[in-house]
Order: structure tokens, then C-alpha cells, then sequence
């Protein structure tokens, strides 16, 4: 069978990292590696860097089957990308998965899309290009609608990425201030409970070998790796294990994980070790600088202990990648206080998100009479949007408050000239196009926010 994958372009109206970061579609790269060794012949197309259309690739080359994934703001997106398949090849079995089909899979229910995969991805797409019918897929357990209840979740097992089926992208894929950035898993899941992640909806948390995740690191090309754990400071022992491994393996190589800041204060000589060994950045979600929200989001992390962390990171020469929450009653005093808890810090990097209850997360399920968003309107669905009507300020003025923090913290001259210097003017050049980019988005939304 001939199947293409694609990773569509996220809708221009959509505010996202994506102006900062270009990751490699690592799950399709892992999706594409099983196909291949079922027999099937795999094209990958990553429509962020790519100027033709998905229609002209689909014109090119018979497809039995098309693959679509992404997150809840390619919704309209991806059906769009349906329907121009089935225009141009009526044939050809679209089938559409990813993280948001596993947890929200009716979002995605178009008469274009043949299939949506709610489990089990990798296994349930080689099961559909086996050979059967539309019909006999549309009854296997890991597709939706088939009436069966979703099976047990299962990871798969010495699985590596196709990375070649991506060679020609390759060295345009980066991270914020990490050119050349690959991607890797080390484990599935998240073992937290926060009531606003969408983390914790998607798989159980199950940790991979780490001989195997070796293996597959010593045939990364990329000066730098982007671990995607949902949490990769997650047991002593491993953080431990992982560093000796690179030891032996003599692998050198700059690492960015995900991390919280309990397990850091907690363990502040792991994160020195780690720093010994290439790690130049953690992604900390600290949320809030009120105990009180905290609570509310069942992070089970302090205000106390978000700050030791961060001065933590700081000692050890680890950069910061704070990730911040506003509330919908926000007015210009907690904006204010926002700012000055960030500049308490020597370098501030952060990403701020207005609060979204995500569907398919508990926050949603208590929150979804008051939500003001639309969820037709998929583009708004970005983590940078507004999902209630703001109680202190006007939706424009929330807009402004939001800019200006992030102008007068990691976006403020000293931070800027710090970037450069620390990362260069390649780096430097790129991201301040990004920052440009998302600041005329917001300009836009304080000038015409609905």
C-alpha cells in the first residue's frame, strides 16, 4: 500500500509556538518506521515547511491512504485537508489520529474522513492498511465508532523513527533558541494529576528502556535533543541511570526536557548532574505566583518551591522556560504582579497562556457552561486566545496586558540582548522574527479581538 503522512500547518489565525519552534513530527516519523516494516511504501509531507499544497503531492502519486494528526486547533484544518484529498483522489482512505483524536475523537467526524484513530495509533493503522475493507476498519477496536469500548492503551515496543523519511526538513527543525533539535521520548504519560493538562488524558504513565532510548539517541544527528516526556524529572534512579548511560555510550549531546519544580527543589544535585551532561534547559511549569491558583489547578507545587526552583536551574547555569497561567478575572494589578514575580529573576523566559480548560481534561468538564469560545471556531483553541469573557477587563485590554507582559519580561531589552549573547545572531535573527509575528497577531486581537 502507498500511504502518505502529513503534518498540517496550523490555521494562520492560530497563535502559537510555532513562530519559535518547528519540531519534527516525531510521531509520524514512528508511525511511518511500523508501516514500513508491515511492507508498505511511506511519503511524509510536513506542510509547516512546505509552499505546495497538500493537494499537489496527493496528485503526484497513487495513495491508497492518507494520515492526518493534530491537535485540537487543526480541527477545521484537517477536515479541509479531507476534502481536498477526496477532490483530487476519491479513492483514497483518509484517516485522521494524534493526541486530540484520542481524547476528543468526534471532533474530527467529517464525511470526507474515512477514520478516526482514538487508540493505540501505531498498531491501529497498520491493522486499517492491512488490507481490509472500510467496513472491517471501521469495526476495529482502536478506531472510533465502532461501538467497542477503547482497548487498553499499549506502547509500542523498540519502535524506532524514521528520520530519513524526514531528511530533506531536518535541519530547518529547532526549538526556541536550539537549532538543529531533534526530538526523543524517553517515557509515555505523565504520573500527575493536574485538572488542566491534557497530558494526563492521553496514555498511562510507562517509562521506556533506557538501553533502547540509548540506541536510538547514538543515531541522532542533531547537536540538540528536545525530550518530550510529559516529565522527565520524574524518578531519582532514572535521572541517574540516564546520565550514567550517556557515560558509557560516551554520547554528548544538549538536552531541553520537561520538569517540575517539586522534583527540583527536591533534588537540586540532579539538576547540577544533569547540567554536567549537556542539559541546557528545562521547561518548568510553574503556572502561577499565587498559592491560591495553584490550588485550584491541583498542581501540588508552592509558590516557594516555584522560586527555589528557578534560583536552582539559575545556580547550575540551566535556563528556565517558565510557563505561566492568567486568569479570566485578571485585571492590571495581578498583570503587574506577574511581571515583578518574573523580574525577580535574572533571566525571565516564559510562555504565558490565557486559561483554557482543554475538552477531554476535568477543568473542562467543571468549566464548560461558563466557556465563551466557540468550539467550531477550532483556530482560537491555541493556549494564546481567550476561552472566557474576561470579568476585569475588557477582551482588548486583556490582549494589551498580556503583549506588554511579555515586553517588559523575557521580551524586554536586557533579555533580548542576553538571548543574543548567549545564542547568537542566527538564533537571535529567528526568534525575534517569531517574537514580531505573534505581536502583530495580538496587535490585531486589541484592535478587533472578536
Amino acid at each position: 500500500m502507498n500511504v502518505l503522512l502529513v503534518r498540517p500547518r496550523p490555521d494562520p489565525r492560530s497563535i502559537n509556538l510555532q513562530s519559535f519552534m518547528i519540531c519534527e513530527p516525531l510521531e509520524l516519523e514512528t508511525l511511518a518506521a511500523h508501516l514500513q516494516s508491515l511492507g508498505h511504501h511511506v511519503d511524509l509531507v510536513d506542510l509547516i515547511l512546505e509552499r505546495k499544497p497538500l493537494s499537489w503531492f496527493v496528485a503526484q502519486k497513487h495513495y491508497d491512504m492518507v494520515g492526518l494528526t493534530g491537535y485540537i486547533n487543526h480541527v477545521q484544518v484537517i477536515k479541509q485537508l479531507a476534502r481536498d484529498v477526496k477532490r483530487v483522489s476519491p479513492g483514497t482512505r483518509v484517516v485522521v489520529g494524534g493526541v486530540h483524536a484520542e481524547v476528543v475523537p468526534n471532533d474530527f467526524a467529517d464525511e470526507c474522513v474515512d477514520h478516526i484513530v482514538w487508540a493505540n495509533g501505531t498498531q491501529t493503522m497498520g491493522e486499517i492498511a492491512s488490507g481490509l475493507s472500510l467496513e472491517q476498519a471501521a469495526a476495529l477496536p482502536g478506531v472510533w465508532g465502532s461501538g467497542l469500548p477503547r482497548p487498553v492503551l499499549v506502547h509500542p515496543k523498540r519502535l524506532f523513527p524514521d528520520r530519513q523519511i524526514t531528511a530533506r526538513y531536518r535541519d530547518r527543525y529547532n526549538y526556541i533558541y536550539h537549532d538543529r533539535c531533534a526530538t526523543l521520548k524517553t517515557s509515555y504519560g505523565c504520573p500527575f494529576t493536574c485538572r488542566f493538562c491534557f497530558c494526563t488524558q492521553i496514555a498511562p504513565y510507562a517509562e521506556r528502556d533506557l538501553d533502547e532510548v540509548m540506541d536510538e539517541l547514538e543515531q541522532i544527528a542533531e547537536p540538540h535533543v528536545f525530550i518530550v516526556d510529559d516529565d522527565f524529572l520524574s524518578r531519582p534512579y532514572r535521572v541517574k541511570a540516564f546520565c550514567e548511560a550517556l557515560d558509557a555510550r560516551g554520547i554528548s549531546k544538549r538536552f531541553i526536557a520537561f520538569g517540575r519544580a517539586d522534583y527540583i527543589v527536591k533534588h537540586p544535585d540532579d539538576i547540577r548532574l544533569l547540567a554536567a551532561h549537556g542539559f541546557d534547559a528545562f521547561f518548568v511549569g510553574i503556572e502561577s505566583f499565587r498559592g491560591s491558583e495553584l490550588d485550584d489547578y491541583d498542581k501540588r507545587t508552592s509558590v516557594e518551591q516555584n522560586v527555589a526552583a528557578v534560583r536552582i536551574l539559575e545556580g547550575a547555569g540551566v535556563q528556565c522556560y517558565a510557563g505561566l497561567i492568567t486568569g479570566e478575572d485578571w485585571g492590571p494589578a495581578d498583570f503587574d504582579g506577574l511581571v515583578d514575580f518574573l523580574n525577580q529573576f535574572e533571566h525571565p523566559m516564559v510562555n504565558i497562556q490565557p486559561i483554557t480548560p482543554m475538552p477531554g481534561t476535568p477543568l473542562y468538564d467543571d468549566e464548560a457552561g461558563r466557556i465563551t469560545l466557540s468550539r467550531d471556531r477550532s483556530e482560537r483553541w491555541d493556549m494564546a486566545h481567550l476561552a472566557f469573557t474576561p470579568t476585569a477587563l475588557s477582551p482588548r485590554a486583556y490582549y494589551w496586558h498580556l503583549l506588554r507582559t511579555y515586553y517588559r519580561t523575557s521580551a524586554s531589552a536586557p533579555q533580548r540582548r542576553y538571548i543574543k549573547a548567549r545564542y547568537g545572531d542566527r538564533v537571535y535573527k529567528r526568534v525575534f522574527s517569531g517574537a514580531m509575528s505573534i505581536t502583530w497577531q495580538y496587535l490585531k486581537l486589541i484592535a478587533r479581538p472578536n
